[in-house]
């Protein structure tokens, strides 16, 4: 659909798309969204399976949400967060934060999303090795298949190489890629540069955009000990599996125990209502800076945005009244039952899923996952394709047990079409 019955080109330049087949095709445009659905401009209702991009955990037109950022608009949107300044709603978010971090008394920084929460990470990372008197560790690791965010650093940090192709080079010097699936390629890593070189490791608990991987029994638990052991700080990547989706725990770091010496969030921060990211820092790593006298001179503007704390507190209001950390494990294994038996049919090569909220199905040609999301749009279901030819499903925390079983029952019908 063109949106609107125009005839006149869009203006709209759309994120990883081939605007060219966008504007020859028309865009799939978005009109209003309640609950575990969606709808066009036309009218149509689709499910949304995949919870716009992995952050609707609450669902769609939430009017708690909304009347709480009108609010907060009404006495003041924001101000800035640099310096001494703060807006009460932001201190109060960053408390409740605390509250539910994987590590005790972790401190939050706030950014404007995921991508700024990595970039954000990686710099911070860096800058505490120096003020610890190690200026050559340096070096961030990640892995292949991963998904860091699109900024210079999340982009030349990320495992999929398709993203950083085209720019010229290497944007961000000091990267290394090891095995996503295999710990005993980061210490052989760590034994051939030298721990002296390392600053961080940075681990999706569970590759998202890269294929909806999950992580080998005892991986996380090894890599952790590897970076302990050596000495490299453990970023945790859980801008997708934090608040709420990995299940049965706020974060995947405390489902998991791994005691993260960085995490990164955003997407079910806010549920999408408005943007917003946040860095967890263990004590460990912001006591340098928390001693006096030392400057981080980092931020950004939007961080710390005073309507997006509003939202982000209304969130984890309904998160906890409606028990969707439990919910989360429900759908854990609702989409691995209802789309484990897809594994049969002659399109599909795997079914993935079994760890939180989110499941893939891996087509045997990768190169037909785009149009398999328009057949399912045609089937009434609003999906996406990821990494490896995989179909991605990560709905909504609300959405019930018939709801999933009418997006695996639709893609059943858009694999035989």
């Amino acid at each position: 659909m063109s949106g609107q019955g125009s005839t006149r080109p869009s203006a709209l330049w759309h994120g990883f798309a081939d605007m060219g087949a966008v504007q020859r095709d028309g865009a799939f445009v978005f009109a209003r969204g309640d609950g575990a659905y969606v709808y066009d401009t036309t009218g149509n209702r689709y499910l949304d399976a995949t919870a716009g991009l992995w952050f609707a955990n609450v669902g769609h037109g939430r009017a708690e949400v909304a009347d709480a950022v009108r609010d907060q608009l009404l006495k003041v949107a924001h101000v800035t967060g640099f310096g001494d300044a703060a807006t009460d709603t932001t201190v109060a978010l960053a408390e409740r934060l605390r509250d539910i971090a994987p590590v005790p008394d972790s401190k939050i920084f706030f950014t404007s999303g995921g991508s700024d929460s990595v970039d954000s990470a990686i710099k911070l990372a860096r800058r505490y090795w120096q003020e610890k008197g190690k200026p050559t560790k340096k070096l961030i690791v990640g892995r292949s298949n991963a998904y860091h965010g699109m900024h210079v650093g999340g982009t030349s940090l990320g495992g999929i190489p398709v993203n950083a192709e085209g720019y010229g080079g290497v944007l961000f010097d000091d990267t290394a890629t090891v095995a996503w699936d295999d710990a005993k390629e980061l210490l052989g890593l760590i034994e051939r540069v030298g721990a002296d070189a390392i600053a961080a490791f940075v681990a999706e608990p569970v590759i998202g955009a890269g294929g909806l991987l999950p992580p080998p029994d005892g991986y996380l638990r090894e890599v952790r000990e590897i970076c302990r052991e050596h000495d490299v700080l453990f970023i945790a990547d859980e801008v997708i599996t934090g608040f709420g989706r990995i299940g049965g725990a706020w974060f995947a770091s405390s489902r998991f125990d791994l005691q993260p010496d960085l995490m990164t969030t955003a997407k079910g921060l806010t549920s999408g209502y408005v943007p917003m990211g946040a860095l967890f820092v263990a004590p460990n790593v912001a006591e340098p800076f928390f001693a006096g006298g030392v400057w981080w001179r980092h931020g950004y503007t939007y961080g710390g945005h005073a309507a997006a704390a509003a939202a982000s507190m209304a969130v984890l209001d309904i998160m906890e009244r409606e028990n969707l950390v439990a919910e989360a494990l429900r759908l854990q294994d609702t989409l691995l039952r209802e789309l484990a038996p897809l594994a049969d049919h002659p399109k599909v090569k795997q079914v993935r899923g079994g760890v939180g909220a989110v499941a893939g199905v891996q087509l045997n040609e990768p190169a037909e996952a785009m149009a398999m999301v328009k057949k399912l749009r045609a089937q009434g279901v609003s999906g996406r394709a990821a990494g490896l030819g995989t179909l991605q499903y990560s709905p909504a925390l609300i959405t019930t047990d018939e709801q999933v079983a009418e997006i695996a029952a639709a893609t059943r019908r858009a694999l035989d079409a």
